[in-house]
């Protein structure tokens, strides 16, 4: 039997296409999305700050940095979670995001917790 990771943060992540706030003609495409951050490890961890990667279907990057989410720094027990809402805009119609939480343990130790890769699309571009 293995033992559970001491230093674990599970992402899980929802997109969802803005229409009104959007504008098609102008190669606007917004996107909202729902992150959910579970301490999934065996220790208190803190999310420090983020990086996030959004590439458009013309390859074109855009890198994000900052300190929390949303405002805020969330200090997670294992098993506790934080849920919040954030919002991307793209050139094009289908894209994608992804990245990392740094994060520190109630120990001092700092880890990344990494966030897998989701697509940003407009309903019934993608079958």
């Amino acid at each position: 039997m293995s033992e559970k990771p001491k230093y674990e943060v599970t992402v899980t992540t929802e997109s969802f296409f803005i229409p009104e706030q959007s504008n098609t003609e102008q190669s606007r495409y917004f996107f909202a999305y729902r992150i959910r951050i579970q301490n999934t490890g065996t220790i208190r961890a803190q999310l420090l700050s983020r990086h996030w990667v959004i590439t458009d279907a013309n390859e074109k990057v855009e890198q994000v940095r900052g300190e929390g989410v949303v405002g805020e720094f969330p200090n997670l027990n294992p098993g506790e979670y934080f849920e919040y809402t954030s919002a991307a805009s793209i050139e094009t119609p289908v894209g994608l995001m992804e990245g990392s939480y740094k994060m520190r343990a109630s120990d001092g130790v700092e880890f990344d917790a990494e966030i897998s890769q989701f697509t940003l699309s407009v309903p019934r571009v993608l079958h």
